[in-house]
């Protein structure tokens, strides 16, 4: 049986057909690299060119920051649902962090699963 980690696609972790659906599919997050400890900044993440249909679409997004030096991680951020037709998957978030880490997006295609992304932040 596989963990549930080894379940999420991604870039570097595809193959076989699944190399085909990376760029349509893995999360692209838009974040800054360096903020200040407790000040808000934003993130916007979008998955795609995707379909947007009844029958192919990205259903849900979630969003997980694994905090340094944390002995509980990750913490669950948000998870954003997504009707398909009327919704395009893109979500924009306000945060603020108080310890340096890392935030994790997965992404859900109802027909081609769990694909991931990360971004280091650091917090000075």
């Amino acid at each position: 049986m596989s963990s549930l980690g080894e379940l999420i696609y991604s870039r570097e972790k595809a193959s076989k057909e699944a190399i085909s659906k990376a760029e349509s599919h893995t999360p692209r997050i838009d974040a800054p690299d360096r903020v200040k400890a407790d000040q808000v900044f934003d993130i916007a993440i979008r998955v795609g060119p995707h379909p947007n249909t009844i029958e192919h679409s990205i259903r849900w997004i979630d969003v997980y920051f694994s905090e340094e030096g944390s002995m509980f991680n990750p913490i669950h951020i948000t998870r954003v649902l997504l009707e398909p037709v009327y919704i395009e998957p893109i979500v924009r978030l306000s945060m603020k962090l108080r310890k340096s880490g890392t935030l994790y997006v997965i992404a859900y295609c109802n027909l081609h699963g769990l694909w991931g992304n990360k971004k280091r932040i650091t917090v000075e």
